[in-house]
């Protein structure tokens, strides 16, 4: 009798052993349906959708506490996306949210720019660059075209250009599938 109560002992302690190994080694950092969700979203960190962040909303998304049509700088192309990695239906963009616009970025109007800093704390991806009381300037590359820059300025120097398409900014579209009718394709 006591003989059989080591060896169960002895087992439970190998597969707990082997149990807390596993759970270490193979651990997953956060929930990979929001990753992949966020990587589809623009990340443009503007706040539009309702969230104050691409991350957030990609996780309100993945608990069904949102809807995939909020994000007007992702499009109908990022809803087309979305619908297809979740297998939900996809609808038009959500008027409450916005409207689709074409890429654009900030620019400063250097020569009316005071200096105040009041762009570089709104921007939430810091692609504005400068120092107090002195004149500031966009980094092209860096700005997401959230608009969120444009508000706080008091002397208006700021205007969002739309972005021209070349060669290094042009990209695929996806795919237009016909829309879904009744659990079914449309021909």
């Amino acid at each position: 009798m006591l003989s059989a109560l080591l060896v169960m002992t002895g087992i439970a302690l190998a597969i707990g052993a082997a149990l807390g190994y596993a759970a270490v080694r193979f651990r997953v950092e956060g929930d990979p349906l929001v990753e992949k969700i966020d990587a589809i979203l623009p990340q443009t960190q503007c706040g539009q959708c309702g969230y104050p962040g691409c991350k957030p909303y990609a996780q309100a998304i993945a608990g069904g506490e949102a809807e995939i049509n909020q994000c007007p700088p992702g499009g109908e192309e990022g809803i087309r996306k979305l619908a297809d990695l979740l297998g939900r239906e996809f609808k038009p963009l959500s008027e409450a949210h916005g409207v689709e616009k074409p890429k654009a970025v900030a620019v400063i109007d250097e020569q009316i720019c005071i200096g105040c800093t009041l762009c570089i704390q709104a921007c939430p991806v810091d692609a504005i660059v400068g120092a107090a009381k002195q004149m500031h300037t966009v980094v092209d590359k860096l700005c997401t075209g959230c608009e969120l820059c444009v508000a706080p300025c008091p002397v208006d120097c700021i205007s969002m250009v739309t972005q021209a398409e070349t060669v290094q900014t042009w990209k695929w579209r996806y795919p237009v599938v016909p829309l879904r009718v009744e659990g079914k394709r449309a021909a």
